[in-house]
């Protein structure tokens, strides 16, 4: 359901299928503080984005969520309900929603609580959010399901009721550092999909370094065990946070984070083969432009973020407005319609997959696939999972794009990024890609609260394409290999990946 966030948009209440969900810089950090300091891009979701997003999770002050519309004497809600994977149990009472963070380790209230808005509709579902702002529905099924979803989210998470708030969340553990690592240990050894792909034995890893901790192990000497154990993954959506600060922040070997400095240096680039300025939008996240031979350019460098405070449908709001400045009707039909479009990716850390699928609407005439989503649901087994949940690209209403499109990615390209990428495979005509694989976290980002000062980050699903495949740890691969954003090339205001595009598209050759 953010990050992303896969966000995957990102619980922004990203935590709750968590947002596919971070973004390019503090957007996933604002984000999920707001959502969960009343109480996660994706949403998000590339390695310094995620590491922004866990310590501004951290650094938040739990406050109460605003007064809520007076709620009816009796909720079918109301109760005690179970997640089907993602660990956690969730508490909805007198219109207050609160979720907890449970293992066998331990059971503890995690950061996020969010108020009833309104009254029930007629099948009895709810929306809960903090000032104002959706930020989850719950749907009942019957007296003992349930389904739920974040705001802005593409998937569903289901809900089984249970008698009881279990005891161990009515009474968590005292908090010591070997129960900060069991509860770590834990969250990954129960929801972690990805340990046989990576070749790491997360049992062997427990065995050596548990005996080293006592009552006497400093913070900064837990830290380093909770390091070491997490590095070999070598994964973008893992992280650890203390008191607000980073302490380990995920990132495939050989890559790189980005930088202001590349952002910039990448954007000159860019700027150096457009015809005429870029129209912007999103805080600059957002950009529209053209290329000679009448090839359109959309860049989308984050897909959160757009809006101070804002929900997914103001976000949504503010990349229609990109969206149509750039597919108008002039533009996709009649005799000066653009003969190709490129879309670029390539600095997209993530964010709201949502947002990315309402990019791929305008992309098509026909409603098709985009990836099937599942997460793991056996604590003991790592090769158990949630039905596959399949996400469609339905047609927009507006006017659409449905020519040639050139993809731009790298390995910075994350989380929602890479699951738009992912959508835009089922296209009808095929999209090319071009420059670097993708950095290959595609999961929503599951945020653990393991103390008062401790929190730790991982992804818990995959996605899959129609064969059943998952991109995780590789990346999408392109399908025209390129340089991307070389320190040679930025230097000089070069980029073999847009050049590549402009003669895939360009018919007459002016490149």
């Amino acid at each position: 359901m953010a990050a992303r966030p896969r966000t995957r948009t990102p619980v922004n209440v990203n935590s709750l299928a968590s947002s596919n969900s971070s973004s390019n810089d503090r957007a996933d950090a604002d984000a999920r503080t707001s959502a969960r300091a009343t109480t996660r891009p994706r949403p998000a979701r590339a390695a310094a984005a995620l590491a922004a997003a866990v310590a501004g999770v951290l650094a938040a002050t739990v406050s109460a969520a605003p007064a809520a519309p007076a709620a009816p004497a009796t909720n079918r809600l109301d109760g005690t309900w179970q997640t089907d994977g993602y660990g956690m149990v969730i508490t909805i009472e007198d219109g207050q929603l609160t979720v907890y963070d449970r293992t066998r380790a331990d059971c503890l209230p995690d950061q996020l609580s969010a108020a009833q808005l309104a009254a029930p509709g007629r099948n009895g579902t709810t929306r809960y959010g903090s000032g104002g702002v959706p930020l989850l529905t719950v749907t009942p099924q019957g007296r003992q399901h349930a389904i739920a979803r974040s705001d802005g989210s593409v998937g569903h998470i289901r809900l089984d009721r249970l008698a009881a708030l279990p005891a161990l969340c009515a009474a968590p553990p005292p908090t010591t550092p070997l129960t900060v690592f069991d509860d770590f240990w834990a969250s990954f050894a129960e929801n972690y999909p990805f340990f046989t792909a990576k070749g790491i034995d997360w049992q062997a890893l427990r065995d050596r370094y548990r005996p080293l901790i006592g009552p006497g192990t400093t913070d900064a000497q837990l830290g380093q065990i909770m390091t070491d154990m997490l590095a070999p993954l070598h994964d973008a959506h893992t992280a650890l946070a203390y008191q607000g600060g980073t302490v380990y922040s995920g990132l495939r070997s050989g890559t790189r984070s980005q930088t202001p400095q590349l952002r910039a240096q990448a954007q000159a680039a860019v700027d150096a083969q457009l015809v005429g300025p870029e129209q912007t939008w999103a805080q600059g996240k957002v950009g529209v432009g053209e290329l000679p031979g009448r090839i359109g350019y959309l860049r989308i460098w984050s897909f959160d973020d757009y809006v101070d405070g804002g929900g997914y449908q103001q976000q949504a709001a503010v990349l229609d407005q990109a969206l149509d400045a750039l597919l108008s009707t002039a533009n996709t039909t009649g005799p000066d319609a653009l003969r190709g479009l490129v879309i670029d990716v390539r600095l997209n850390a993530g964010g709201s997959d949502a947002l990315g699928l309402r990019v791929a609407s305008r992309l098509t005439d026909q409603a098709y696939t985009a990836y099937r989503k599942r997460a793991r649901n056996d604590p003991d087994d790592a090769t158990r999972f949630t039905r596959p949940e399949p996400i469609t690209v339905d047609p927009a209403a507006t006017p659409r794009w449905t020519g040639p499109v050139a993809l731009l990615t790298s390995s910075y390209t994350g989380s929602a990024g890479e699951t738009f990428t992912q959508a835009l495979m089922g296209r009808g005509p095929q999209v090319t890609r071009i420059g670097d694989n993708t950095q290959g976290v595609f999961s929503d980002v599951l945020l653990r609260t393991l103390s008062a000062d401790w929190l730790t980050a991982l992804p818990n699903e995959e996605y899959l394409d129609a064969r059943g495949h998952t991109f995780d740890g590789a990346g999408i691969p392109p399908d025209l290999r390129t340089p991307v954003f070389t320190a040679p090339e930025l230097a000089a205001r070069q980029d073999s990946a847009l050049s590549a595009a402009r003669r895939l598209l360009d018919p007459t050759g002016r490149h």
